[in-house]
């Protein structure tokens, strides 16, 4: 079974099993960002830091970058997303995912909110 943790920056971790993580952005953020036209996304095998910059997004509003949550390797990217940056407006918690990675530390993940924590965050700022 997975685990889905998120950020103050609006990312979603889900933990699978095996220990690889699924990384992307929340629908409130999408929300926010308006129509994607653009996703530049890591290269698989980049090991990155904690506030790595670890992918770009565009959309018609404004360019935003996705920090990396925690550190780890980039093991698998979502190469839909070149083609069709829509998907993350569509389904950002399933076929919006950005990339897969191996978390170096996963006590790192610890330290990232539960969805009950997030949901009460994004309240106050609907």
């Amino acid at each position: 079974m997975s685990q889905v943790k998120y950020t103050v920056e609006h990312e979603w971790l889900r933990v699978e099993a095996d220990g690889l993580v699924t990384v992307g952005i929340t629908d409130f953020a999408q929300g926010h960002l308006g129509d994607l036209v653009f996703v530049q996304l890591p290269e698989v095998g980049a090991e990155l830091a904690k506030g790595d910059e670890a992918a770009v997004i565009e959309s018609v509003k404004a360019a935003s970058e996705i920090m990396m949550p925690v550190a780890g390797v980039v093991t698998e990217i979502n190469e839909t997303l070149a083609d069709e940056p829509g998907k993350i407006n569509e389904d950002p918690l399933g076929a919006g995912w950005f990339f897969k990675m191996k978390v170096n530390d996963a006590a790192e993940l610890n330290s990232l909110m539960d969805e009950a924590a997030y949901a009460a965050m994004i309240k106050g700022q609907a």
